[in-house]
């Protein structure tokens, strides 16, 4: 059986509003009990982000929702050419934070677009890899020949629960109870580290005729949910034995009391194993790739967090795939982290840098601590 080359022949990324800076954050997110939250300052020095997107205005009033976000970068990648929408033939669109539950979020995406025609949507589930299992169903498809141009998307859109009145019952239901009125940790943490925003390949059978193409060699994914439990989980909460409770068998006034449509992460459960896990898995599908590492032109690490910078450095050169730094490229600093966008983003900017030259290759790796999942991917400049 024959196969088809696969390539990315266009990217765009779509950020809403102004960059908002770590002194503005509060500004948007909201305050706590009326008191300053005492992690932020600890959880930015970390993570080392300066500035990052929120679809939100002050006030907490949204500007976008993630599907029309979505929508707007894909008419990025047609703007020269708006008409060329009706020539795609697969939408694949990846999130953590859907605008709802039903209907599916890429059938959203495509209702932001009218003009183009009656098409496949697909809407991988999962939070930072969910871009990525989008990424391969479309990079299977052109593949297998089964289409010919296919749109895949990463996006988030969480500012808004990450705003302090989503936690105002809580909070009060602790002072109520002479408590420690203080959040949580584990919700705390994620209100300084997620931005909003939304990227967008563009796939095809043939290379661009006009500029440069990324030719995907290769997508692997691994899960290790067989050895670890939930790390970082969303409309349910953890039980003692590790377990996850939905929110399904809560109350109403319990889910609202508890906050249990908010976003938590294990910070203890992440540090031991988002590194260690996954990067074990870099080093056997390269070997088993027959690629050789010292040939990677850039690395494109997606990291929450630049806490796991020398981390995962460290891995690199403990299974001898080391990587010099000077090779890596991220926009976390001044884009945030996006989620399942954030890889999308990266290959973006890096793809419009000039910096890239015909033969150069590019290793993607993108780590998911909700229960520790993993992509990697290789692609050549073409």
């Amino acid at each position: 059986m024959n196969l088809n080359e696969v390539y990315i022949t266009r990217t765009a990324s779509f950020f809403p509003n102004e960059p908002v800076s770590n002194d503005e954050m509060e500004t948007f997110l909201g305050v706590i009990n009326d008191q300053t939250s005492k992690s932020r300052r600890i959880v930015l020095r970390n993570n080392k982000i300066l500035n990052r997107f929120y679809a939100i205005q002050p006030d907490g009033t949204p500007t976008h929702t993630n599907s029309e976000m979505v929508a707007l970068a894909v008419r990025k990648l047609f703007e020269n050419r708006p008409e060329e929408l009706k020539e795609v033939d697969l939408l694949s669109c990846g999130t953590s934070s859907p605008d709802q539950m039903m209907p599916s979020h890429a059938v959203m995406v495509h209702g932001w677009l009218p003009d183009s025609n009656t098409i496949e949507v697909v809407s991988p589930s999962g939070v930072c890899c969910s871009g990525m299992h989008a990424f391969k169903y479309a990079y299977m498809a052109i593949k297998l020949g089964e289409k010919s141009k296919a749109i895949s998307s990463g996006s988030e859109r969480l500012s808004r629960i990450l705003r302090a009145d989503q936690f105002e019952l809580e909070v009060k239901r602790l002072v109520e109870l002479e408590e420690n009125p203080f959040l949580a940790f584990e919700k705390d943490f994620l209100r300084w580290m997620l931005s909003d925003g939304a990227a967008t390949f563009l796939l095809e059978n043939k290379k661009s005729e006009t500029g440069v193409s990324l030719r995907v060699d290769w997508i692997e994914g691994f899960s290790f949910a067989n050895e670890a439990e939930a790390c970082m989980y969303m409309a349910a909460d953890k039980n003692s034995d590790g377990t996850l409770k939905s929110y399904m068998d809560y109350t109403p006034t319990e889910v609202y009391e508890k906050s249990i449509l908010s976003i938590k992460q294990d910070v203890k459960l992440l540090g031991e194993n988002i590194v260690k896990l996954g990067f074990k898995k870099l080093k056997e599908t390269i070997v088993k790739k027959g690629v050789d590492v010292n040939e990677v032109a850039y690395f494109l690490p997606h990291m929450s967090s630049h806490f796991f910078e020398d981390k995962i450095y460290d891995a690199l050169k403990e299974y001898d795939i080391e990587i010099p730094k000077e090779k890596w490229f991220t926009n976390l600093s001044y884009q945030g982290n996006v989620g399942a966008a954030s890889i999308y983003m990266m290959v973006d900017g890096l793809l419009n840098s000039g910096k890239l030259k015909v033969g150069d290759q590019i290793l993607l790796a993108v780590p998911e601590s909700s229960r520790f999942s993993y992509v990697f991917s290789l692609l050549t400049v073409c």
